[in-house]
């Protein structure tokens, strides 16, 4: 899929979610997905650095996008009801959720894991997603053709030392995919897992800071597989664990 090659026009008329999208592989994902035609829900943390992704989109003359702050890690299960309210009033549907937004926390033994950031951990990478997943499904279900994608990890697949909240979120989120995967599959939704693998991100420099990032492949480079996912191309694909490259 690294190869694949999307036409200009593979999301045009969609409308399309992104968690985390101010940064790293939620913008480039944005971006990528605003070039092939969606109106892209900008949502993050911090307004202004989804300001800079929605001028990017539109001083390159893509569809507008919307800009929705939310931060994950103290939302309500109304705050996500209301985000459904609005989308279903400005847009009427969706067609798209790339659920990219995630915690990393820090690399340590069990033993000596902070319980508090294991919570931050849990509710930004497994509550969170759960919440928002089951306030849009109504509206993914308008859609002739909609896909969710949850981004994994390696250590989400095979459990490794140190590696804590993180790692057991992302095996969560492989169960959950599968579980939707499976509710939907006679639906007009299908959903998939996505590992990027390592990627120039702030997030993998956290993870491995001694490395050199000039040596990994930039989000943007990745995004052939994401453009996937969300395109009809893929419109036969459920319940799969995929990897960017």
């Amino acid at each position: 899929m690294k190869d694949y090659t999307a036409s200009p026009d593979l999301l045009k008329d969609r409308v399309i979610l992104v968690t985390g999208a101010g940064d790293g592989i939620g913008r480039a994902a944005s971006k990528a997905y605003a070039a092939h035609g969606a109106t892209v829900i900008l949502l993050g943390r911090t307004t202004r650095k989804l300001e800079n992704v929605y001028d990017e989109i539109t001083q390159a003359s893509h569809p507008e996008p919307a800009i929705y702050p939310m931060n994950l890690e103290g939302a309500s299960p109304k705050d996500y009801e209301d985000l459904a309210n609005t989308l279903e009033k400005e847009f009427g549907k969706l067609d798209g959720l790339l659920h990219n937004a995630s915690l990393l926390g820090t690399l340590t033994p069990i033993e000596h894991y902070d319980i508090e950031l294991w919570h931050k951990i849990m509710q930004v990478n497994v509550n969170a997603p759960f919440m928002l997943t089951r306030a849009c499904l109504g509206l993914l279900k308008k859609s002739a053709d909609a896909s969710i994608i949850f981004t994994t990890s390696s250590v989400g697949r095979q459990g490794r030392a140190y590696w804590g909240g993180y790692s057991v979120s992302k095996f969560a989120n492989e169960g959950f995919m599968q579980i939707l995967a499976d509710e939907l599959e006679n639906t007009s939704i299908r959903v998939n897992s996505l590992n990027p693998k390592a990627t120039r991100t702030k997030m993998r420099a956290m993870a491995y800071p001694g490395e050199n990032p000039n040596t990994l492949p930039t989000a943007d480079e990745i995004m052939p597989v994401y453009l996937y996912l969300m395109g009809s191309d893929s419109k036969e694909v459920n319940g799969q664990a995929l990897d960017a490259r």
